[in-house]
Order: C-alpha cells, then structure tokens, then sequence
C-alpha cells in the first residue's frame, strides 16, 4: 500500500462518534452513575470528558463533581457499566466498519481513542476490525489525553512515520484539537448531537457530513 500525490501514507481513526456512536451512552452511564452517588454533573463536564483519558475523566467525576469514590473505583464501576452495554448492542455507525476496510486497502491505519483499551478491544473484536489497524492506543497508555497530542504523536510514531504524512479522523472538539496540535492533516466529522466547537472545527482540512465521506478518493485530494 503506497500513499498518494499529496504524501498521505496512513489514516488515524478516532473511535468514539466516528466508528461506534457511544457519545451518549457514555454521557447516559456517567450521569446516572453520578447520580446515583447524590451528585450532578457540572456544566461543562460532558464537553469536558470527551476525549479524556479514563485517569482523567474519571478523577474528574471524583474530584470536582464530588463522587464519594477515588478515581481508580470510578474508573472501574463506569468501565463495567459500559463494557455490560456494548454486550447488549454496538451502535456500529452505519458505513464506518466499509470506510476502515476501504481505506485500509489503499492506506496504512491507526486508532487513537481516549477508551480504555478493554473497550478499543471489545469493540474491535465484535465489529470484525481487529487485524485492521496497524497500531491501537489508547489515552490511557500516553501521558496526556486529548485534546493534547500525545495519543496522536505516540500513535503515528508506532507507525515509523511522521505527522506530516498522517491524516486523521476525529469528531469532537478535544478530539480534533489533539489530531491538529499533532500536525496531522485533519478530517472532521462532526456528531449531530455532540458538535464541535467552532474553533475546534477550524484547525480541520476538511469537513465532512457521515464516515461515508471519508474515501480514499477524498484523502487524495487532501
């Protein structure tokens, strides 16, 4: 598999709001986790969670919303409520599962996620995409989550490659932030519930309406 005229050798998929579409069951689990604890969300705390490592959503919900449980025993009890939902049903969206396969044919492939690699993996195996990416990586095994570019860098340097050559496919704002702070060539696709921010939005070369968009045809134009 060979890149095109523009130099792009590799794709770096996002999981969340771009293969599966679990942005509101995530926010569905947590709130009523949190709830259950007597405690609300803050304002701001579902835009800020998206794109978090599971350390640091979860010292979140800890810390800051006020959750009587440390950060670690957060971490496990929303895990294993996620993990119970996508037993009982992937939210595939649709054509992501032919879009990996279409540009896996032309380009090399990572996935950079902020789930916790027991999720990456479990949502792989049932989607069929497990031999489809070169390299998995998951915030939680980098430094920092997103919206900082460590998953990112980390991801496309397990690919023996550098940024330059790298487009990226993300939805959210941190998301997008991290893929564009990492000077990859950027891909939006933006959630219809869960919309970037403008700013976000704009470190993106192009912006597309679904995954079906995101071809090898469309990367070669980039």
């Amino acid at each position: 598999m060979t890149g095109v005229s523009n130099g792009i050798q590799a794709v770096v998929f996002d999981l969340d709001g771009v293969i599966i579409d679990t942005e509101g069951v995530w926010e569905e689990v947590r709130r009523g986790y949190v709830a259950e604890h007597g405690r609300e969300f803050l304002p701001d705390s579902q835009d800020r969670m998206m794109g978090m490592s599971t350390g640091e959503w979860s010292a979140h919900l800890a810390d800051e919303v006020g959750v009587p449980r440390t950060a670690a025993e957060v971490a496990v009890d929303v895990l294993d409520r996620m993990a119970a939902r996508y037993r009982q049903a992937l939210p595939l969206i649709p054509g992501s599962v032919e879009t990996v396969r279409a540009l896996g044919a032309r380009y090399r492939l990572a996935l950079a996620s902020s789930s916790a690699r027991i999720l990456i993996d479990q949502v792989l195996e049932t989607a069929g995409l497990t031999g489809a990416f070169e390299v998995t990586l998951s915030t939680e095994e980098v430094p920092r989550g997103k919206p900082a570019p460590d998953v990112y860098l980390t991801a496309v340097g397990k690919l023996g490659l550098t940024p330059e050559v790298c487009a990226a496919v993300e939805d959210s704002s941190n998301g997008l932030r991290s893929a564009v702070a990492a000077g990859l060539t950027v891909i939006a696709v933006p959630h219809g519930v869960y919309p970037p921010a403008e700013d976000a939005l704009a470190g993106a070369r192009l912006v597309v309406g679904s995954i079906t968009e995101v071809t090898p045809e469309a990367i070669a134009a980039l």
